[in-house]
């Protein structure tokens, strides 16, 4: 009977070890996925201010194309002002060579 208790005990010593092992191999893979978590966190954080100034950055070169594209415009009519201005020019010297 003795005997019995005895292993008994020692079983019971035993699964306490294994479970204390568990236990501490639990807390230390909470402590890992806390770590985890945070760093996701953080990361989310920078995706959606990137996401942000990446939308600034679309807008701000959207209107920086449209400037460039009214600059064209006018850039071309002025060129056809010159033109019509130099024809002119050039008619009104023809005559006075003549």
């Amino acid at each position: 009977h003795e005997q019995l208790i005895k292993m008994m005990e020692e079983r019971m010593m035993d699964v306490e070890q294994k479970l204390r092992l568990v236990k501490r191999l639990l807390q230390d893979k909470v402590h890992q996925l806390k770590e985890q978590l945070s760093k996701n966190t953080k990361a989310d954080a920078m995706v959606k201010d990137l996401y942000v100034e990446n939308a600034q950055l679309l807008k701000a070169l959207e209107m920086t194309e449209q400037r460039q594209r009214t600059a064209e415009r006018k850039n071309y009519l002025l060129e056809e002002k010159i033109a019509n201005l130099n024809r002119i020019v050039k008619n009104l010297a023809s005559p006075s060579f003549n």
